[in-house]
């Protein structure tokens, strides 16, 4: 590894984060209990609607998904540009995710795309917030609402993201979010489930543990279900009280962390506004926290290639992503092609962005970028 390497993605913690997992070790309770409660009452008040915590975001997609229903041969629309935890979601339900195309302005959802795709068995859609973008959203709404479809949003790139100014999870049928080391913020790993509808939100609350009917409720209490009933599948899904300490700190930096993610891809808009090789995608950072910063390249350029010659200088960058209807396990011919996709994907490239960067190294990233293209 070179030294003093820009990496592509980091988790940006402090004394407040270690002090927090320091309190919870002495303790000596390191499982669900008080920590992932208070975590669950400060995520429902930050989205004023109920909160669920859960190991990661992959789980909070599967659970949301068979809560929701969605079941053996049931169809689900997805974008086939995400990653390979979206589809999994589906799939582990029995389900089959039906890969759908992009809109190349935005790497969101092609609506157009998904509606030819419709049949009796789809029974939702999931519309993916790349790189914390949401596209048109709205749409997505009225399409699932005229033909009777749940809306499972992956958020799992847009926690802070403003849609219309209201925050992403605070509003819609079901929002997931992933909270893992690299994401806008981390409980080192997790998620969360954030919904109105409180069946649903019953339903997951007992899956999360192996199905145990009203377990959390003891598990927040310090107890455990000695006596208990199951009338549900259920999966060991829930988060752990270190994750939530880490959680709860992460959240307090929400401001920090969203202003800085938006100060950086302004940055590199301006910087890359100076090439006419390379393509940027023109979103409003006003309202849209950025995960990610991916680019396209010329479609001559060997991306390979070019990736090694900057982590050779100390730049680290990344894909995002492999189509999944490329991969073995979810191909299908029938589909056809998906241009847009198809066109766009072996282009991307994801430069450095967190927290920790500064403008210099922005710089740096372009200027060597454009030089060894």
């Amino acid at each position: 590894m070179p030294e003093n390497l820009i990496r592509l993605s980091k988790s940006v913690i402090g004394p407040e984060e270690k002090n927090a997992v320091i309190k919870v070790l002495d303790n000596g309770r390191l499982g669900m209990g008080s920590e992932v409660k208070k975590f669950e009452d400060l995520l429902s008040k930050f989205f004023d609607r109920p909160a669920l915590c859960c190991v990661n975001g992959t789980a909070a997609l599967h659970l949301s998904l068979q809560a929701s229903g969605v079941g053996f041969n049931d169809e689900v629309l997805v974008q086939s540009l995400t990653y390979l935890a979206t589809f999994q979601a589906i799939s582990a339900c029995g389900a089959k995710p039906v890969p759908c195309d992009v809109n190349k302005d935005t790497l969101t959802l092609d609506l157009n795309d998904a509606s030819k795709k419709l049949t009796n068995r789809t029974k939702a859609v999931v519309p993916v917030h790349f790189a914390g973008d949401p596209g048109k959203l709205h749409e997505i709404y009225e399409f699932a609402s005229s033909n009777g479809l749940r809306v499972i949003e992956d958020s799992a790139h847009a926690f802070g993201t403003k849609y219309n100014n209201q925050t992403i999870g605070s509003f819609g049928d079901i929002s997931c979010f992933s909270f893992d080391g690299i994401k806008n913020i981390t409980s080192g790993e997790g998620g969360c489930i954030v919904s109105d509808d409180m069946e649903l939100i019953r339903l997951i609350k007992d899956a999360r543990l192996l199905g145990i009917i009203n377990d959390t409720n003891n598990r927040f209490s310090g107890k455990r279900s000695w006596n208990f009933d199951v009338s549900t599948q259920g999966w060991r899904y829930h988060m752990s009280d270190i994750m939530a300490a880490i959680g709860i700190q992460q959240l307090n930096k929400i401001d920090y962390f969203s202003r800085k993610r938006q100060d950086l891809a302004k940055k590199y808009d301006e910087l890359l506004s100076f090439s006419n090789q390379i393509s940027s995608f023109k979103r409003n950072y006003t309202s849209i926290v950025p995960h990610i910063y991916s680019i396209i390249l010329p479609k001559t350029t060997k991306r390979d290639l070019l990736r090694e010659k900057l982590y050779s200088l100390g730049i680290e960058t990344g894909i995002h992503y492999l189509p999944n209807h490329k991969l073995s396990y979810y191909q299908n011919p029938r589909l056809g092609n998906l241009l847009n996709t198809e066109e766009i994907a072996p282009r991307l490239l994801s430069l450095p962005l967190h927290p920790d960067l500064n403008e210099e190294d922005l710089e740096f990233v372009v200027r060597s970028l454009i030089e060894n293209l």
